[in-house]
């Protein structure tokens, strides 16, 4: 029986965590639509301020109320589009990030994005995640509506990449409500 503990530990170290691996796998999934012709973005869509409610650290022990506030650009290079944004949790936990985004449409009304954003990580009295500087990786799916605002889910990993000698990531599920910049700001 030792024997067999031993043998699963040792295949921990060697293999990611299972929850890791499903994420990338969806995000290589996702990817591969790229490479299958799905328009990469539509030249209507606006820069956005997106805001976002939901649960930080889901289905564990530290879970806490999430809140984001983010700036998407309309700027394109080659596919990819910048986003900025700020975090926080009921924890006081806190997360400033700079990363880009990529939107994938299927039809009119439902866009896919894909984000990647490292930032730096503060993490009040929430979860300890390893180290100051994490790297979040989003999947979102949203309805677009006919004024381009989008209404979508959306599931990120945090994680510093193994660069601390802790590394217990965090998942987060929140609902995000886009608004293009020109509603909110007239132009």
């Amino acid at each position: 029986m030792r024997a067999r503990l031993r043998a699963m530990n040792r295949r921990d170290d060697v293999c990611p965590p299972r929850r890791d691996r499903v994420f990338r796998l969806i995000t290589l999934a996702l990817l591969a639509t790229l490479g299958l012709g799905a328009p990469a973005a539509r030249a209507d869509d606006p820069s956005f301020v997106a805001f976002s409610a939901g649960a930080f650290d889901i289905g564990k022990d530290e879970t806490a109320f999430e809140g984001r506030a983010e700036y998407r650009s309309d700027y394109k290079l080659w596919i990819f589009k910048p986003l900025v944004g700020g975090m926080f949790t009921s924890d006081a936990a806190v997360y400033g990030y700079a990363g880009v985004l990529i939107d994938i449409y299927f039809g009119r009304r439902i866009v896919a994005g894909l984000s990647f954003a490292p930032g730096l990580f503060a993490e009040g009295d929430g979860k300890d995640l390893g180290h100051a500087l994490e790297f979040r990786s989003q999947i979102e799916i949203a309805y677009r509506f006919d004024d381009r605002s989008r209404l979508g889910v959306a599931l990120s990993h945090m994680s510093n990449a193994s660069i601390g000698d802790d590394n217990p990531g965090a998942e987060s599920l929140v609902l995000t409500y886009a608004i293009p910049t020109r509603k909110l700001f007239g132009r």
